[in-house]
């Protein structure tokens, strides 16, 4: 057997009895939200009487309660050991689950800021911290194959970097399909690391952008997976390929209870995390030639599929809009989604 394999399935018990202080089993615990579903929200500059910015993890743990979430996923950076120490007593209180989201170090004079922010996030409760290896999508950011080749080059180094760390401090770092890596790839650098402490934040929809069949990517990566963002989605047609949404739970194309299913075989200990994301459709211009200056090796294939798919899969009702709202309007649309997809995942998918 891989090492990883007999790794993963010796340490599922062990550590879904290492979390700290649960309200539950996590198979008892509703669905998590993460930070960026509060995109309007969160530090918000738009003045609200009925939906009052977040400006720190405190704040956000208390809503999260409140509208009924298990648990919360958000940034970790800057924070005092004060506060660490507090977000952990309210987190215990209301009995949510922690995890946090990182940067990695680029640099060996970066490795000991990295450590403390492993640190602060472990004081506050956190076993599961999500990062991202890109600075951006893929098919945006960047624009020829040796600059991508250079970004594997150098998240491989910043992932070497940041694993004694947590092997240290026995903190689980999650690598998210992030609209960069697709998922094969990021199963190579998983290999090439072989490390316990290095897994998967998988994300359900964010691989649709890179030309990739949604359950597929689930399959090739559960057996990795530590944490989740779980989201639907909605597509439809443009002239230079196809627009991708983030719509609420149960109405998209993402078959759900059977990606679910696979995180659980793969890792029982598994946690879901609500990433509904509201805001206007993303484009994803596959049918132009920039779009490719990265993924010269993508079979033709696959292009074909995923505009097949989109052909027969769109967005009957229109895909959501939210550019044209008010700022008051925004925030009440992103609530009620939020809202929408905890009810959802509690009555249909049997997170609660």
């Amino acid at each position: 057997m891989y090492r990883r394999e007999f790794i993963q399935k010796a340490a599922a018990g062990a550590f879904a009895l290492s979390l700290p202080k649960m309200p539950a089993f996590l198979k008892d615990v509703p669905m998590g939200v993460v930070v960026h579903s509060y995109g309007f929200r969160w530090n918000s500059k738009i003045e609200s009487s009925k939906f009052p910015g977040f400006t720190n993890a405190i704040e956000l743990v208390d809503h999260c309660k409140e509208i009924g979430a298990g648990g919360v996923q958000t940034v970790v950076k800057d924070w005092s050991a004060d506060f660490a120490r507090k977000l952990r007593n309210e987190r215990e209180k209301v009995g949510l689950y922690l995890e946090g989201s990182i940067g990695l170090p680029k640099r060996p004079e970066q490795v000991a800021a990295f450590e403390q922010e492993v640190i602060n996030a472990k004081e506050a409760g956190a076993t599961i911290l999500r990062t991202v290896c890109s600075s951006g999508r893929r098919y945006e950011t960047y624009h020829s194959n040796e600059e991508w080749q250079n970004v594997k080059k150098n998240a491989l180094v910043s992932l070497q970097l940041a694993e004694p760390v947590l092997r240290k401090h026995k903190v689980k770092l999650a690598v998210e399909n992030h609209k960069d890596w697709r998922a094969t790839e990021l199963v190579a650098a998983l290999k090439q690391l072989n490390s316990e402490w290095i897994g998967v934040t998988l994300d359900f929809g964010n691989s649709i952008s890179l030309l990739e069949d949604p359950m597929t990517v689930v399959e090739t990566l559960a057996p990795y997976v530590f944490t989740t963002h779980v989201k639907d989605m909605g597509v439809a047609e443009y002239a230079d390929g196809f627009l991708l949404s983030e719509v609420p739970l149960g109405k998209g194309i993402l078959d759900l209870p059977k990606m679910i299913a696979l995180c659980k075989k793969h890792n029982p200990a598994v946690t879901f995390n609500l990433e509904m994301i509201t805001r206007d459709p993303l484009e994803i211009p596959c049918q132009k030639k920039e779009y490719w200056e990265t993924f010269g090796d993508i079979p033709k294939s696959d292009l074909d599929r995923t505009l097949r798919m989109v052909k027969a899969q769109t967005y009957k009702a229109g895909l959501p809009r939210v550019s044209q709202l008010s700022g008051d309007e925004k925030l009440a649309v992103e609530e009620k989604n939020i809202v929408e997809c905890l009810s959802y995942s509690n009555k249909k998918l049997g997170i609660k």
